[in-house]
């Protein structure tokens, strides 16, 4: 009965009843299943009226009237309401507390990629970072790189429009070798040279690139002073 075809006058009825009855009605009128005059009612693009929402052959108005457990949680006319005037209200019932997020506790996919304060990981450049903080990352940065931390540690954050960079053949992602002594401040300028530098140039003529440049900034230097 459900499988066959519907025909012009079962969608002009359709379009003449559904808006305006119940759909068990139409169903029967049809002698068809209510799920397929459902999904009829979709493809013809039906949908119920206000009119018939708002009245009791919708069955919605007329339950509410009668059901009892839908009337004892009704609200009252005159009645106010629990919350009325607290700030913040819907935190303060115990069912809302209950249920809230609990600072600091995590789940999910957070929870099994939580590694602690002090972890070290090599960061798609091919630097070794460390994670500093649980914080959010905004503003707060929750891995640094090693050897930032170790040039920091001995002179302060950074300079604005500057970078902590490895002297010429002293990149390493072993932390022991990190020392100060293996480190030097440029700017963001030199530090984008030398990366264009090593995209451009074999490893050995992009080292020699470097050393020049790093020999005429001291004898700058040295004239200047």
């Amino acid at each position: 009965m459900s499988g066959r075809r519907w025909t012009d006058a079962e969608d002009d009825l359709m379009r003449a009843r559904y808006p305006h009855e119940q759909t068990s009605a139409i169903a029967k009128a049809l002698g068809r299943p209510v799920g397929p005059v459902y999904q009829r009612a979709a493809k013809l693009g039906l949908s119920k009226s206000e009119a018939f929402y708002a009245s009791d052959r919708s069955g919605r108005v007329q339950r509410g009237k009668q059901n009892p457990a839908m009337r004892a949680t009704q609200f009252k006319a005159g009645h106010d309401s629990w919350n009325k005037g607290l700030k913040g209200s819907t935190g303060t019932h115990e069912n809302c507390r209950r249920t809230q997020f609990k600072k600091g506790t995590m789940a999910g996919a957070a929870q099994h990629n939580y590694v602690p304060v002090g972890s070290e990981r090599i960061s798609k450049d091919g630097y070794l970072e460390r994670k500093v903080t649980d914080d959010h990352p905004v503003p707060a940065r929750r891995w640094i790189g090693v050897h930032r931390i170790v040039w920091e540690a001995a002179n302060g954050p950074v300079p604005p429009g500057h970078a902590v960079a490895f002297l010429p053949g002293r990149r390493t992602t072993e932390a022991e070798h990190i020392t100060l002594d293996a480190l030097e401040l440029v700017s963001r300028q030199e530090l984008m040279r030398r990366n264009s530098y090593h995209n451009n140039y074999p490893k050995d003529v992009a080292q020699l690139i470097q050393l020049k440049g790093a020999l005429n900034r001291k004898i700058n230097r040295r004239s200047k002073a």
